[in-house]
């Protein structure tokens, strides 16, 4: 139980970090409360299911490649660009009130945390450096059933990141005054078109050399 345990744990530090699914949480968040922000996180989550399930089934190398990775820097540019200047916009609507808007679909909140994740070039690599290696020296000592119960213990990990985000940024809504939610935003939405801008540099660079 206790090496369970430490996989929670790396699944926790792995999610920690600041990124646009953590930005995009705190958005959504401040903006319509605890189940658009948690929708979210789990909408990332899907995509990192995916990844981890190409990995472990030895797959994740054709989604390596030059032209797959340009379309995902492309997509990933036009998604966090977009839901980054959305936010800007928007941050002007922000309130202290308990009671959230209800101007934006559930659906759409999970679909912005997959198509963050999904399109995400830098997920591909990350989850091959950390989850290839983890399989690659586990699988030496442990059984592919044990293999699966650690794998579930990095994913429990990060479910409990994605609600603990979505519990803050909830927070900060009801007690925080409307002008710092607004201020909130505003930087949520900067450092999801910064990650956009960045992954479109990517994608000249692959264009253009």
């Amino acid at each position: 139980m206790s090496i369970f345990f430490s996989y929670i744990v790396l699944g926790l530090s792995l999610s920690a970090p600041m990124g646009p699914i953590n930005a995009a949480q705190l958005d959504k968040g401040l903006r319509f409360g605890f189940f658009h922000a948690w929708l979210v996180g789990v909408g990332g989550m899907a995509a990192d299911a995916i990844f981890m399930l190409l990995i472990y089934f030895g797959l994740a190398q054709f989604i390596d490649t030059p032209l797959i990775k340009l379309c995902l820097w492309i997509f990933g540019f036009i998604i966090l660009t977009y839901t980054g200047i959305e936010s800007i916009q928007k941050s002007g609507t922000l309130t202290s009130s308990s009671h959230p808007s209800q101007n934006e679909s559930k659906g759409k909140a999970f679909r912005t945390g997959f198509f963050m994740a999904i399109s995400n070039p830098l997920s591909i690599l990350f989850w091959l450096g950390i989850y290839g290696s983890i399989l690659a020296q586990t699988s030496r000592a442990y059984e592919s059933s044990q293999l699966f119960l650690y794998s579930l213990g990095i994913f429990l990990g990060i479910t409990l990141w994605d609600v603990t985000m979505a519990f803050v940024a909830t927070g900060a809504r009801k007690l925080v005054s409307p002008l710092i939610l607004r201020i909130i935003s505003i930087i949520s939405g900067t450092v999801l078109m910064g990650f956009g801008i960045y992954f479109g540099v990517e994608a000249c660079r692959i264009l253009f050399g």
